[in-house]
C-alpha cells in the first residue's frame, strides 16, 4: 500500500497505473514560496513538508511541481487573467518543469528533483484565450496541462521525462523504490 500525499487527480491517476493499492490523503502544507528560494529548493522543501504531514506505517509519496522561466517561478494561476499572463510569458520560449519528490518508508526518506525542459509554440491571443476559457489551466503550475485536450497543442518540444511535466516522474519513482526493495514485483 502506498499513501499518496497529494490533492492532484493527475498524480493519483499516474501512481495508480503502477501501484493498485493506494490511499490518497490531502497533505497539510503551506505552499508559499520563501524569500530568495529557487524553484529547485522550493519543490524539494514542499515535497518533504507534504510527506512529513502524513503519518503512516506504509510508503508515503509526496511531490510538488513548479514551472520556472528566466528565474521566475510560475505556480498555479490565481485567476484567468493570471493564467493568460503566464501563458504569454511561456509563448515561444523554453522553460523548465521541476518536480520535487519525497518518499518515506520506515526510517528511510528519499528526496530528489526531476527536471524537464519544455518549449512552447508561439501562441496567439486567440489560442491562449480559448484555452483559459476551458478553465483547465487554473489548477496547474505554469497554467497548462500537457496531457489535456488543448494543453497538448501548446508544447512544441520536450526534453526529459514527459510524466514529470504531467506532475509525477513515475519511472524514476519506480526505480528509486525498487532499488531499495520497498515493494515486491
Amino acid at each position: 500500500m502506498i499513501t499518496l500525499a497529494s490533492s492532484s487527480p493527475r498524480r493519483k491517476a499516474l501512481i495508480q497505473k503502477i501501484f493498485k493499492e493506494i490511499e490518497v490523503v490531502h497533505p497539510n502544507a503551506d505552499e508559499s514560496i520563501l524569500e530568495g528560494e529557487s524553484a529547485r529548493e522550493m519543490v524539494l522543501r514542499l515535497s518533504r513538508i507534504k510527506a512529513d504531514s502524513i503519518q503512516r506505517d506504509n510508503i508515503v509519496l509526496a511531490a510538488d511541481t513548479t514551472v520556472e522561466i528566466d528565474g521566475i517561478i510560475l505556480g498555479k494561476p490565481e485567476n484567468p487573467d493570471d493564467a493568460v499572463r503566464m501563458l504569454k510569458m511561456l509563448s515561444g520560449k523554453w522553460h523548465t518543469v521541476y518536480t520535487g519528490v519525497c518518499i518515506k518508508y520506515k526510517e528511510e526518506k528519499i528526496n530528489f528533483i526531476e527536471s524537464t525542459d519544455v518549449k512552447f509554440y508561439d501562441l496567439d491571443d486567440e489560442t491562449i484565450r480559448a484555452y483559459v476559457k476551458t478553465g483547465l489551466p487554473l489548477d496547474k503550475a505554469g497554467a497548462y496541462g500537457v496531457q489535456e485536450e488543448m494543453g497538448m497543442i501548446l508544447v512544441e518540444r520536450i526534453e526529459g521525462d514527459f510524466f514529470n511535466v504531467v506532475g509525477l516522474p513515475i519511472s524514476r519513482i519506480w526505480w528509486e523504490m525498487k532499488k531499495r526493495r520497498m515493494f515486491d514485483i
